[in-house]
């Protein structure tokens, strides 16, 4: 699944546009390194999203194409 598309199914970013934005602007990484709004999410990635000052890590458990808003959290564990 693209990056931009896991963002908004797990509920980390609110709309997808926005979740594409914040990779184009360098604000996301993955194991580390920057990524595109293309990159293919797999179970084990860590992510890191930072919301201006604050920063968001978290780690892939599960890769769904759709869910509901209470499984949401369920896709990933948050590290810090």
């Amino acid at each position: 699944m693209r990056l931009d598309k896991f963002l908004k199914v797990s509920r980390i970013i609110k709309r997808r546009t926005v979740a594409n934005d914040a990779c184009d602007a360098e604000h996301v990484t993955v194991n580390g390194k920057r990524a595109k709004a293309s990159y293919d999410v797999k179970e084990g990635d860590v992510l890191e999203v930072t919301f201006g000052q604050r920063t968001l890590k978290v780690r892939v458990l599960d890769v769904k194409e759709h869910t509901t808003k209470a499984d949401a959290s369920g896709l990933y564990e948050v590290l810090s």
